[in-house]
């Protein structure tokens, strides 16, 4: 039974994979069942009824009847699910609390239908077949649900990664760290941290898990033949995930349009935000039993291809782009309350929206296996440079710029004594020619006052 002090606590940490809060009872009682199935399909969890949507507790009545209506309808669980049902008087305020534990008889059924818990989201799954695959593929227990008894809460949590956490989850910072991963769900009923806990929070998981890393590679032209960069990430989660974007970022191209005294227009080659949405559906859904599976960014000349251990779960490929199941629901939970992933679902159609606004050919999906998604660049990326490198810009200065861009392309870096001796022009020129070109967004200076140079926005030394 909670007490009103845990309570608190978990209204404080807000709805997500294991609480759900109900303002008051529903008029369709169902729905509470539908609730209780979720969670014991999952983790189990706890029902609050009486907190509001802005975690704030405003207290409920329920009289005989409704409390009667509320065992009647969980009755109905099938198979049969004991869950506690009780009152926490609150500062003057009734709570009322549905304690569902994981049923050790999963699939449970209600109205026949299955529900499943996905972030702070119940998923509905209508026929028996689909979760008892669902379930048999995760070995019936979630990776990220697995005890890990090598962490140390104590000793092995990164701490400005789990500062991070908090802040971004609206978290008090005065919760004693083993009640808050008690109320995340990240510690067994014997209190070992949960692999999810080792993942998300730890200094260096990769030390344990190798696999769990996101390695990125450039390739020269359109085939896996010439690698020119390699890197791979480590750390906790959200390190890896933005460490991830910063990287393929630096490896697109982008055009920039100025008009009149506003801000410069970016046009990258493929939307940013698509890799936001792909990258943390890699570490959400891949198949961490998959020892020699990892997160793969491939960036090619005319593409950039995301992939990850484990194809779609039977239930999802049969609605895919309309239904999502983590196989990491501890996970994704953590991510959902850090408020970094969308709706739950909303993944496929939004990166297909994204690429289609952008002008671009809509993702592709190969779901054998590995699940990948493939992001065709926008054809056009180096036209403004190229524009200028053909000499088509108009006006007096159209061969120096034309010289000087080249001197910059062949030789990044180069300073403007050098463009001065290598061109043979003037000072005055070369001046007035750098500052036009890095008007027009085209080039940069790099480095310091005395030692720095010029380079190509977003040119081949990025690559």
């Amino acid at each position: 039974m909670l007490t009103a002090t845990q309570i608190l606590e978990l209204v404080k940490g807000g709805e997500g994979y294991n609480v759900d809060f109900k303002r008051s009872l529903p008029s369709k009682v169902k729905e509470i069942s539908d609730e209780v199935v979720g969670f014991a399909n999952a983790d189990g969890g706890y029902i609050l009824i009486g907190v509001d949507n802005n975690n704030q507790i405003i207290g409920v009545e329920i009289d005989n009847n409704k409390r009667s209506a509320i065992q009647d309808t969980i009755s109905e669980i099938s198979p049969a699910l004991k869950c506690e049902i009780y009152p926490i008087d609150i500062e003057g305020k009734t709570v009322w609390v549905i304690d569902v534990p994981s049923g050790k008889d999963k699939p449970y059924i209600t109205g026949g239908i299955i529900y499943v818990r996905e972030g702070a989201n119940c998923q509905k799954l209508r026929h028996a077949e689909e979760i008892r695959a669902f379930f048999a593929e995760c070995s019936k227990i979630f990776y990220d649900a697995i005890p890990c008894r090598w962490f140390d809460i104590d000793k092995d949590i990164e701490p400005g990664n789990f500062q991070t956490f908090m802040e971004m989850a609206k978290l008090s910072d005065t919760l004693p760290i083993n009640r808050l991963f008690e109320s995340l769900e990240l510690l067994t009923e014997e209190g070992i941290a949960k692999n999810a806990a080792a993942l998300f929070f730890g200094r260096e998981p990769e030390r344990k898990f190798s696999h769990a890393v996101i390695r990125c590679l450039r390739f020269k032209g359109l085939d896996k033949v010439h690698i020119i960069d390699d890197k791979t990430f480590g750390g906790p989660l959200y390190q890896q995930y933005l460490n991830a974007l910063s990287w393929i970022e630096s490896k697109l191209e982008v055009e920039y349009i100025i008009r009149g005294t506003g801000a410069r227009q970016e046009i990258w080659e493929i939307p940013l935000d698509v890799f936001k949405e792909s990258i943390m559906n890699a570490i959400c859904h891949r198949d961490l039993y998959e020892e020699g599976g990892t997160i793969m960014v491939e960036v090619y000349d005319d593409r950039v291809e995301i992939s990850n251990p484990g194809g779609l779960l039977p239930v999802v490929a049969a609605e895919f782009g309309h239904k999502s199941m983590s196989r990491n629901p501890l996970i994704f939970g953590l991510f959902t309350r850090m408020q970094v992933v969308e709706k739950v679902g909303s993944g496929i159609p939004r990166m297909r929206r994204l690429m289609k606004e952008a002008g671009l050919p809509e993702p592709k999906f190969d779901t054998r296996g590995f699940f990948t998604v493939t992001f065709m660049k926008r054809a056009k990326a180096k036209s403004a440079i190229d524009d200028r490198l053909n000499g088509t810009l108009n006006g007096t200065l159209n061969g120096t710029l034309k010289l000087v861009l080249e001197q910059i392309k062949t030789t990044p870096g180069v300073s403007a004594n050098e463009l001065i001796q290598r061109t043979n022009k003037s000072v005055r020129t070369i001046r007035r020619v750098v500052k036009q070109l890095t008007e027009d967004g085209l080039i940069e200076y790099r480095g310091a006052k005395k030692n720095g140079g010029y380079y190509l926005m977003n040119g081949p030394e990025y690559q």
